[in-house]
């Protein structure tokens, strides 16, 4: 099992997550990353961004960078979808199994 790979995944699930319990609002970077870290789990600013780059690529978020102020990211309209279980979450993402709907 490759853990960085497990690693990476858990942690843009835990964006997303986080980005959905900031809705309507865009959210900061700093307030992602403080949240990931209190699961706990080791992630850098860096790995953060890297890891919202590849959301943003997939069109589950959009992001606002800035140089000067940290990044501001919100969900799209399927990235909602894959939190709230409503789409099928294509690999990439460790979106838990959705044991409660049977």
């Amino acid at each position: 099992m490759d853990m960085e790979r497990v690693r990476r995944e858990a942690i843009r699930w835990h964006i997303l997550v986080a980005l959905n319990s900031g809705r309507p609002e865009a959210v900061a970077e700093t307030l992602i990353l403080s949240a990931i870290q209190a699961i706990p789990m080791q992630c850098t600013a860096l790995e953060l961004r890297r890891e919202m780059d590849y959301l943003a690529d997939r069109e589950l978020i959009t992001l606002k960078r800035n140089e000067a102020a940290p990044w501001l990211a919100d969900l799209t309209r399927h990235g909602v979808d894959v939190v709230e279980y409503t789409v099928e979450c294509d690999p990439g993402i460790a979106r838990p199994k959705n044991y409660w709907a049977g």
